[in-house]
């Protein structure tokens, strides 16, 4: 009895890997992949794109992103402090800047939890 007691309040408790996606507000769906801040990023693949030199396509191998982020970061660095940006991808510096940090999100969400620690 004292076991099915125990067990029921642990499965109550939430996961550090649970409370990471519910404090950055970021959640995964099957058909439309990562959702941050109510956005499915996918949506934004033509700016991951172009900003990883056409590396990737979409959001979903959290993997490549993290390797491919530092030259992602670099580039919209570099369009911000020009001030000319991309306007087939309707860019401006506030769209970038959001860009950013779902970019940080996920790569955090990556090293935190889904990166093989060996």
């Amino acid at each position: 009895m004292f076991n099915k007691l125990s067990e029921l309040f642990k499965s109550n408790k939430e996961s550090a890997e649970q409370v990471f996606l519910r404090e950055n507000d970021m959640k995964f769906d099957e058909e439309q992949g990562y959702i941050i801040n109510g956005c499915a990023v996918n949506e934004l693949s033509e700016r991951l794109i172009y900003f990883s030199n056409r590396k990737l396509s979409n959001f979903d191998d959290l993997k490549a992103l993290f390797y491919t982020s530092i030259l992602m970061n670099e580039k919209i660095d570099l369009e911000i402090a020009s001030g000319r940006y991309v306007a087939r991808l309707g860019n401006t510096q506030e769209n970038l800047l959001e860009f950013k940090e779902i970019i940080r999100k996920l790569n955090d969400y990556y090293r935190e939890f889904k990166r093989d620690k060996s």
